[in-house]
């Protein structure tokens, strides 16, 4: 579906009806083409084609992106190997940082059993153990060095047995897995065509989300390492509930990755908790931009949140403006000092420190007043703006917005380090989440 006016995320096929419809609609002024539109692939919202690891490969998923604890989860294998192995692991305590874009590391939290041989169709029953909530993965291990690796979550057995909660953004992960599942030629996924993408499907790279290791896994490192407990919910879990429930349950919840695609259920859930005085930490970019409608195990990509009266920076401070797919990156220069954020981080105003880059938000007319640009990064996408992170408070409420990819994967840097943690010790200590609602859309 394109937009009236194409702009330069915006790509077209060279062949086909919708090609030529295209051009009709341009001679006519019904649409117009901006400078540096490329009339070479597909529309707005393009992901570069990801290619698979050439690795030798097991080939499996689970239904479901989260668990509970005592329940059993049935893992269906699509590839066949001989003498396969399964076990399962947690991410985070690992020692080492994962080099390799199509390994997960963690540690075991089960025994290594046997499978024997496997064909596609096999599932094997995974119980899962009273482990703490958190991010898990099987890892499948056969003849001839082939792994595959399967990621889901744990979730609590009941909401709030943390006052933090940690969001992974399942959706996306799901929307940016470009496996041809269907073998129709195209990805089952909105970035190959269409407005569809199917959930509940193995990812390339032998099973791990896409930049997992980047924008996910040294975050999940750090809380795990520093003792910073929390649930650790996905976009089911706030699918299914209300703004009143998680303000009663937590005073904070963590977005740390790239959480880009939600449903109206989750929109009205997390805007209804901030309206109760909750807190909210977003680490990346780009978040709450689309709308989807979830049917069975298939998404599809509706509208823009902005584009039916529900900017995402009316909540999150700022929004997404543009993305180069990561040609430039740059490094934040400190505006506003606030002495409890850069506490400890040695930082001053006019400071530089990390870098970011890849997508990036900025301040809208539909940010809150009080909001407050912490830090810049300068014109990194020369004539289109800067990237802006940000703070505001609100009805008791504390919002906090990195403003680019990503203040997550850059964790191991001193001052991101400590700003994070910083964030965490002053937002999860509310005591006033759930006491007093503002003015607002949510779902009560």
């Amino acid at each position: 579906m394109f937009t009236t006016r194409l702009t330069s995320h915006t790509r077209l096929t060279g062949r086909g009806p919708v090609f030529l419809a295209v051009l009709a609609a341009l001679a006519t002024g019904a649409l117009t083409l901006d400078n540096t539109t490329m009339l070479q692939s597909t529309p707005e919202g393009r992901a570069p084609s990801i290619r698979d690891s050439a690795r030798p490969k097991i080939v499996a998923a689970f239904p479901r992106d989260s668990y509970g604890p005592g329940e059993r989860a049935a893992l269906r294998i699509l590839s066949a190997a001989q003498d396969v192995h399964l076990q399962v692991f947690r991410v985070g305590p690992e020692k080492n940082p994962t080099r390799a874009k199509d390994v997960m590391s963690g540690v075991p939290v089960s025994a290594e059993r046997s499978l024997g041989a496997v064909t596609p169709k096999r599932v094997a029953n995974v119980r899962i153990g009273n482990w703490p909530s958190g991010v898990y993965f099987v890892r499948l291990r056969g003849e001839r060095d082939k792994l595959g690796f399967a990621p889901f979550v744990v979730r609590p057995r009941r909401l709030g047995e943390h006052r933090v909660a940690i969001v992974m953004p399942t959706q996306t992960w799901q929307a940016y897995n470009h496996r041809d599942d269907d073998a129709d030629g195209d990805s089952d996924t909105w970035y190959a065509s269409g407005s569809l993408a199917r959930l509940g499907r193995a990812h390339l790279q032998r099973g791990v989300p896409f930049r997992f290791r980047n924008y996910d896994a040294p975050f999940l490192r750090w809380a795990a390492r520093t003792g910073h407990q929390a649930d650790y919910l996905t976009d089911d879990e706030l699918d299914r509930t209300t703004g009143r429930q998680l303000a009663a349950a937590y005073s904070l919840m963590i977005f740390p990755g790239h959480h880009e695609y939600v449903t109206e259920r989750e929109y009205n859930a997390v805007t209804g908790f901030r309206n109760r005085g909750g807190n909210l930490m977003f680490l990346s970019a780009n978040n709450f931009y689309w709308k989807i409608e979830k049917r069975g195990r298939l998404m599809r990509r509706v509208v823009k949140w902005r584009d039916i009266g529900r900017p995402e920076a009316a909540f999150i401070g700022t929004q997404y403006f543009y993305n180069d797919n990561g040609e430039r990156r740059g490094r934040w220069v400190l505006r506003t000092e606030i002495p409890w954020l850069f506490a400890g981080t040695g930082l001053r105003k006019g400071s530089k420190f990390s870098s970011g880059g890849i997508e990036a938000d900025r301040v809208y007319p539909s940010s809150p007043r009080s909001v407050r640009v912490v830090a810049e990064i300068p014109n990194i996408f020369p004539g289109r703006g800067s990237a802006q992170m940000t703070y505001y408070e609100r009805g008791g409420a504390k919002v906090f917005a990195a403003g680019a990819f990503t203040m997550a994967g850059a964790i191991g840097e001193k001052p991101i380090r400590q700003m994070v943690a910083n964030l965490w010790q002053r937002l999860a200590n509310d005591t006033d989440t759930g006491a007093r609602r503002l003015p607002g859309r949510d779902d009560d």
